[in-house]
């Protein structure tokens, strides 16, 4: 949980969703100028834990990050080379 301060009031926000870790960033980007790429992530929290699922990423991401993903249920479709 992270608090805010604003104006002198705090304010409390929370970020809401599962939390994962970067297992392995193949060398695979997409996007328009290939600023997305494409990471394996392991859920490590809530019913899905332990399960690796595949998710695209915008910026500078290594393997070991810690990510906060919202859904589980949703998974990238792989990209395939031309």
């Amino acid at each position: 949980m992270i608090l805010m301060a604003e104006a002198g009031n705090e304010q409390e926000k929370t970020f809401e969703g599962f939390l994962g870790e970067i297992v392995e960033v193949p060398r695979v980007r997409t996007g328009i100028f290939g600023e997305v790429k494409q990471v394996m992530v392991r859920i490590l929290e809530g019913n899905d834990k332990g399960r690796v699922i595949r998710r695209n990423m915008i910026g500078f991401v290594k393997v070991g990050d810690k990510v906060r993903i919202p859904d589980t249920t949703r998974e990238a479709k792989p990209i395939k080379a031309r």
